[in-house]
């Protein structure tokens, strides 16, 4: 009697290309919801500045403890990989995310600013197995010269997570606070009101573990990500660490993710300025979906155009207009500001997928621990925008955004130059 493809039997790699597409397509899900958790800090930061009453540094945190999980746990997450394989990395990672997120209630019913960072942790400590397994799993799921393709594809399901929850965290956090008659009650209100949206996390993150535990998806090693092709690094080498266009592009995720997160972890916060737009938190928090928005939007043509042109000059274009978008709201004012700042997320859009595809590229038997290195380097997201919160804090929040637009110019320098197989 036959099976369906995917899931009544284990396939091989060499068991076609249905089974592959099956495989990308469950991957999407995961992409979905590492990326509405991600974003969903954007709206997490300016309601507990407000509960805890937090300078821009001390809110940064938030992001800080997120981001600073990859940094801490990739590397044992690749080594998990290693071990379990792509899929059961994947499980684990789901299981973690999603007792990270039930941490939240206990956080919000103790008032304790330090529990809610803890609780990040961990969900950023599940969403990092997520990102070791399923980035690199893409990447070797089919032909080295569409990886960049497929990746965009796949990212861009991540781009709709980060699309929806903002207007999610708008309507269950940032609007949801009840009347109170004193201050403290308000406090209790507001940080209560967390509860219900991560609880609904925790479900659908269990849900997908289940799943996925079930799926029988196809096996792939490392050594499938060998090219036989002309593009191939020189020589065979001891370690991922032995390539300079991954450790180049480490440094160039770390920038990206840092300059990315840091623009979104004050949108908010920017877009109240009464000289830009003067709205309030929960009216700001609608169009914050636009700046994760444009990134989705990009994705899906990034996955076409670069069917056709060179990757490495597709990421080298969208950095330099992402330069010249930040100047632009640093230095103006009004709806100019605003629309500049926000269109930055549709110059975002193939960064992270491309950079990623072109560090993994040629690693053979260290792809694996390429995979680590390259999430590991999403610490940016932790250091970048605690650094632009302490420049927001001491000069200004409209010119702190200096600090991103010096991130993208060096991902302008890894699209021309840095990229190149060595």
């Amino acid at each position: 009697m036959g099976t369906t493809p995917g899931i009544g039997s284990q396939p091989s790699a060499a068991e076609g290309q249905g089974n592959f597409r099956f495989a990308l397509v469950a991957l999407t899900s995961l992409f979905f919801m590492w990326g509405f958790i991600t974003s969903l800090n954007d709206i997490l930061i300016p309601h507990l500045k407000n509960v805890f009453d937090l300078t821009f540094t001390q809110a940064m945190l938030v992001q800080f403890c997120f981001f600073g999980a990859y940094f801490v746990m990739s590397v044992p997450a690749g080594k998990l990989v290693h071990q379990l394989g792509y899929k059961m990395g994947a499980v684990v990672g789901l299981v973690v995310a999603g007792v990270g997120a039930l941490l939240f209630i206990p956080a919000a019913s103790m008032q304790v600013y330090g529990l809610f960072l803890a609780a990040l942790f961990v969900l950023a400590s599940g969403v990092t197995l997520l990102q070791v397994s399923a980035n690199p799993y893409v990447t070797v799921l089919g032909s080295a010269k569409t990886a960049s393709s497929r990746l965009n594809l796949t990212q861009a399901f991540n781009s709709l997570g980060t699309t929806v929850a903002p207007a999610f965290g708008a309507l269950l956090i940032l609007a949801a606070v009840p009347e109170a008659s004193d201050a403290v009650s308000e406090a209790v209100h507001e940080a209560e009101t967390v509860k219900v949206p991560y609880l609904i996390i925790a479900g659908a993150l269990f849900v997908l573990a289940a799943i996925f535990t079930m799926l029988k998806l196809p096996r792939l090693s490392d050594d499938a990500t060998t090219d036989t092709s002309a593009d191939v690094a020189k020589g065979s080498r001891d370690s991922a660490w032995q390539y300079p266009h991954l450790v180049l592009g480490a440094v160039a995720i770390f920038m990206y993710v840092g300059g990315e997160v840091a623009i979104g972890s004050f949108l908010v916060n920017f877009l109240g300025e009464s000289h830009i737009a003067g709205l309030a938190e929960h009216e700001a928090a609608h169009y914050v979906a636009y700046y994760w928005g444009g990134a989705m939007v990009g994705r899906f043509i990034g996955s076409a155009v670069m069917t056709k042109v060179n990757p490495s000059k597709v990421l080298a274009f969208n950095a330099t207009a992402a330069v010249l978008m930040i100047l632009l709201a640093t230095f103006s004012s009004g709806k100019l500001a605003m629309f500049a700042i926000l269109l930055v997320g549709l110059c975002n859009s193939v960064m992270f997928p491309t950079i990623f595809s072109l560090g993994v590229r040629a690693l053979g038997a260290h792809t694996s621990q390429g995979s680590g290195i390259l999430c590991m380097a999403i610490v940016g997201g932790a250091l970048v925008p605690l650094v632009q919160g302490v420049v927001a804090d001491s000069i200004g929040l409209q010119i702190s955004f200096i600090v991103p637009a010096i991130c993208y110019l060096y991902i302008v320098f890894y699209g021309l130059k840095g990229s190149e197989l060595k």
